[in-house]
């Protein structure tokens, strides 16, 4: 049974990477690629799908590497340990907008973003494998990842609530209040990952391969519930994607703008803040709903049903910042969904991982926990270079001139709002259908 502690620590890890990192990442990256750093919509879609490309060679690869280390800190912790420190430091510089022109911020942001992305894997994938190795027991793994998931959230909701006061107190122009905060988080991000691998502990040994082979490569394509469970993941960051790259553009060009309520400051953080909370106290009450519906399975298909209803109820609510609290609502229900099927999903690639051992009589744990994080950073990326795309061929165009200058020109303000608001809700909408098409065929019960 593990210690209280260990639960802690192990929520630190995704509180660092999925509470600072990557919910920064994936909420403010595609405004700040356009608005402050300078990037055309077409460089910053481009920018996100080289990495992908990038993670599809790298993350199998981190994977099969995490599953053959062995130290005196085990085989998944040396890379939270040793790892802290890189990941904070290279968070940092990417949020940082240098005096560059054009080309200059191009080959910057294309350097750090790949570098940032390789520095992920090399952590978010070990961790990600912890839990296959931390204990045996289902309802315990189904623990640890709900503790997963309410870190995550508990510190995106610090994280994105906290992010315009930040900038205030900061002050300056955006691109040094980004870099400042870059600073800041980066330092918190680094401690977090630090005493996760500090605090949690491996009890399962894995059974490895004699020596390396493209074996454990191939097997997955003969997984079935493997191939199922990442396009389900596949989908579940698309949903999330959208959402979070298009927030800044929904607040900033559907909404005019922060709406400020009886001194609240709404901006887009604090408007994906409100969804941050509720997933973090459905995410604490999935076990017991999965328990109550009756399967892994079930519980997932039904959140995944109302992630698609509530997306599509948003689409109807007129575009007026009078009605920003009943869009709130609307979040705060999604999320909800999306709370109950976040830490089934990480539980469920345990599920595959003893799956895979029992099938194949070696461990691939970190290779399968690998696709995870492809997923996550896929799914999330893809989105956000189809949002910039699809935000382009609306009419939104943006860019350096010659003086190094950030500008942004809107040709057809309607269309590119209609897109905004169709790209946070009916795109989303549609994966959430998908989800539940593609539950039919998991075949794992539990």
């Amino acid at each position: 049974m593990a210690k209280f502690s260990e639960k802690i620590g192990y929520a630190l890890g995704d509180a660092a990477a999925g509470g600072i990192t990557w919910k920064v990442m994936s909420i403010a990256f595609p405004l700040f690629f356009t608005n402050i750093f300078g990037l055309t919509v077409a460089d910053t879609a481009t920018l996100m799908l080289v990495a992908r490309l990038f993670d599809v060679i790298t993350d199998p690869m981190m994977g099969a590497l995490a599953d053959r280390t062995q130290s005196k800190w085990g085989t998944y912790r040396p890379w939270l340990i040793f790892g802290a420190i890189p990941l904070g430091l290279v968070f940092a510089l990417l949020l940082y907008t240098p005096d560059f022109g054009p080309v200059g911020k191009r080959i910057y942001a294309y350097s750090m973003y790949l570098l940032m992305m390789a520095v992920y894997t090399a952590v978010n994938v070990p961790y990600g494998s912890l839990l296959g190795v931390m204990t045996a027991d289902d309802n315990e793994k189904n623990e640890f990842s709900s503790y997963r998931m309410v870190g995550a959230y508990a510190m995106g909701f610090v994280t994105l609530l906290s992010f315009p006061y930040l900038q205030k107190m900061v002050g300056g122009t955006p691109a040094h209040q980004y870099a400042v905060l870059g600073v800041i988080l980066g330092a918190l991000a680094a401690l977090g990952t630090l005493a996760c691998g500090l605090l949690t502990k491996e009890r399962l040994k894995t059974i490895r391969a004699e020596k390396f082979s493209f074996k454990p490569f191939a097997d997955l394509f003969r997984n079935k519930p493997w191939i199922i469970l990442t396009l389900i993941g596949i989908c579940t960051n698309f949903f999330n994607g959208f959402r979070y790259a298009v927030a800044g553009y929904l607040l900033e060009y559907c909404l005019h703008g922060n709406v400020t309520v009886s001194g609240l400051i709404i901006n887009y953080t604090v408007f994906m803040t409100f969804g941050e909370v509720t997933c973090m106290i459905f995410g604490g009450l999935s076990p017991a709903f999965t328990k109550w519906v009756g399967s892994k399975r079930k519980a997932f298909n039904w959140a995944a049903i109302i992630c698609a209803v509530t997306s599509i109820a948003f689409f109807f609510i007129p575009m007026d910042p009078k009605y920003i609290w009943l869009m709130i609502a609307m979040v705060i229900l999604t999320s909800i969904g999306i709370g109950f099927y976040s830490p089934l999903l990480w539980s469920m690639y345990a599920d595959v991982a003893d799956y895979a051992t029992e099938k194949n009589g070696t461990s691939s744990t970190g290779l399968i926990f690998s696709s995870g994080t492809m997923a996550q950073k896929f799914g999330s990326a893809i989105s956000g270079a189809l949002v910039a795309l699809l935000l382009g061929i609306a009419g939104f165009v943006s860019g350096t001139d010659a003086t190094g200058q950030t500008v942004v020109t809107i040709t057809n303000e309607p269309a590119v709002q209609r897109m905004i608001w169709m790209l946070f809700s009916l795109f989303p909408a549609a994966i959430a259908l998908l989800i539940v098409l593609l539950m039919r065929f998991y075949p794992i019960k539990k």
